[in-house]
């Protein structure tokens, strides 16, 4: 089975990640589905709202760091800078079902989507720092922009897990709900959207994104100096460390 499923229903593109037994950690192949996936929606009438999801208790435990090391992106056309050039400028509205964690990517892209909803087992994490790393996905520009400066040093910089009442709280999320009932409640919002008149929802999103400033610009930087750091030593040193599940030593 392909680990990311898609469906469509009713004007809605269910996009799911298919990895539970690596808490659905994306590999370069899952980043070049994706983009595939929503390149192609964009462009597809039938597709009115797109629906994030996970399964197996997990929404994406991030970038599959194994794969990450073996396959590192160099370029603007690799297949995860495919998909964050593609969900950041998405024209239609996307959702996201959150449960279970959030890691990374998993966090950064919800800045992307228009609404996001979690279930009360949902993690939340921006571990980049401690792995010698630095934000993706124009996260440095937008979650100051979301949650203010000194909220977004926090996350970024300690890199803990949050949970899913601190994000509504900041504003990352919009409601939360039990776990069994988060899909049911995100795909009845998706539905609602998708009823409503398609060029006045595209050009509302379209005035929505003007406030968030150089999206691309800001992305472009944080991709070069990303690229940089998972070349140095001392991301080397951070990702051991992980592996070999022991304390950093950086000197």
């Amino acid at each position: 089975m392909s680990d990311i499923l898609t469906a469509q229903a009713d004007g809605v593109l269910t996009i799911t990640f298919n990895r539970p037994d690596k808490k659905n950690a994306l590999t370069s192949a899952m980043y070049a589905t994706l983009a595939d996936a929503l390149e192609a929606a964009d462009t597809d009438p039938a597709v009115r709202v797109i629906l994030f999801a996970g399964n197996g208790g997990a929404f994406t435990s991030g970038n599959d760091l194994q794969d990450f090391l073996n396959n590192p992106p160099q370029g603007d056309n690799t297949p995860v800078f495919r998909f964050l050039r593609a969900i950041s400028t998405a024209s239609k509205p996307m959702i996201a079902a959150v449960s279970g964690v959030a890691v990374g990517v998993g966090t950064t892209m919800l800045l992307h989507c228009d609404l996001v909803y979690a279930g009360e087992s949902a993690k939340l994490s921006l571990p980049f720092v401690n792995l010698a790393l630095v934000p993706e996905a124009a996260s440095s520009l937008l979650l100051p922009a979301m949650v203010g400066h000194h909220r977004a040093a926090e996350l970024f910089m300690l890199g803990e897990a949050f949970t899913p009442a601190t994000a509504k709280e900041y504003g990352i999320v919009n409601a939360i709900y039990p776990d069994d009932r988060l899909l049911g409640e995100a795909t009845a919002v998706a539905q609602k959207l998708a009823a409503k008149p398609p060029t006045a929802m595209r050009l509302t999103k379209q005035l929505l994104k003007r406030t968030k400033g150089d999206v691309a610009g800001q992305m472009a930087q944080e991709g070069e100096h990303f690229r940089s750091q998972l070349k140095s030593a001392e991301a080397r040193e951070a990702m051991t460390a992980f592996f070999e599940k022991r304390p950093p030593k950086f000197s």
